[in-house]
């Protein structure tokens, strides 16, 4: 029987497969669809200190092989999370749950993380340092290694849950922004958020999204989110979560070959909500194609050409 278990950060997995923050809401919606418990766990929406209504519309454009999004951290603040949300997810969901954490100061990051440190039903706190569609925070601190490694700091020193961090691809070196993290305090690595960019209208002659530009995101994206989840899982020594485009078992596959311990799937969540489940439901049948009894085995387990 195929084994899909794996473990991340201490925390074992039924399998890998966890739907991304900002493709899954609080996983109300899909709950009522499916038995989500079916997951490895999930990312719930990303959260700041206060509410945040989000970006001008539209946010929202299509592209070849993928999608734009300037969303802009739509959330409605880490008190209501605590008092609405997470006692209305343990109706639905019984495993431990990935907060997703954004911010516009260090001094957010930590304020929230301090407060989320406290609920039973989180397992982790992944840092969002690296969302594209927001201005002064982000991003921001996702392409500067000595930023992300404040955030990082300030973040270890309030909580005893592993810390993720989310890093952007919109950096010259992701290696070095993975080892300022790991330096810093983090207990795992996620990547990739979106790449930036944007589309025209050609009648109008003006940008699509109201935000000019916005987070590419999608099957387009897979080549370079599982090129920089091999990079990063060469450069550190703590589980990578890889994600970015990942739609089908095999994709899954690839990245845990390329070093990801567990792989997040967005994009493909908002074209058929049945996704995750379904990628779930066929991995047994891909292993056994494959000659893959335990998954945990092939965790970066290819093997890079010799030059000659």
């Amino acid at each position: 029987m195929a084994d899909l278990s794996v473990e991340l950060c201490g925390i074992k997995l039924d399998n890998p497969v966890i739907p991304a923050s900002g493709t899954f809401g609080f996983g109300a919606e899909f709950a009522e669809l499916y038995d989500i418990n079916i997951l490895g766990t999930f990312s719930f929406k990303g959260t700041t200190y206060e509410p945040r209504y989000g970006n001008p519309t539209p946010r929202i454009a299509e592209c070849s092989a993928g999608m734009l999004n300037s969303v802009g951290l739509q959330n409605p603040g880490v008190e209501r999370v605590i008092n609405e949300e997470l006692p209305r997810m343990r109706k639905y969901f019984d495993k431990p749950v990935i907060a997703n954490v954004s911010g516009f100061s260090v001094e957010e990051y930590a304020r929230n993380c301090e407060l989320l440190d406290k609920q039973e039903q989180i397992g982790w706190l992944e840092l969002n340092i690296s969302c594209p569609n927001v201005h002064g925070g982000g991003m921001s601190f996702g392409t500067d290694p000595k930023a992300a490694s404040e955030v990082v700091r300030a973040v270890r020193a309030v909580t005893k849950k592993p810390v993720i961090v989310k890093l952007s691809p919109n950096v010259t070196d992701i290696a070095e922004m993975a080892r300022a993290c790991e330096a810093a305090g983090a207990d795992a690595i996620s990547l990739i958020n979106t790449l930036l960019g944007m589309r025209i209208d050609i009648k109008t002659r003006r940008p699509v999204l109201a935000n000019n530009t916005g987070g590419l995101s999608g099957p387009a994206v897979f080549p370079v989110a599982l090129r920089m989840v091999w990079e990063v899982a060469h450069a550190v020594n703590i589980p990578v979560v890889g994600m970015g485009g990942v739609s089908c078992a095999e994709d899954v596959i690839e990245m845990m070959l390329a070093g990801a311990t567990a792989v997040e799937v967005g994009a493909a969540n908002l074209v058929d909500p049945f996704a995750c489940r379904d990628i779930i439901n066929s991995l047994p049948d891909v292993m056994s194609k494959y000659g893959i009894e335990k998954l945990s085995d092939i965790i970066k387990g290819a093997k890079a050409w010799e030059k000659t």
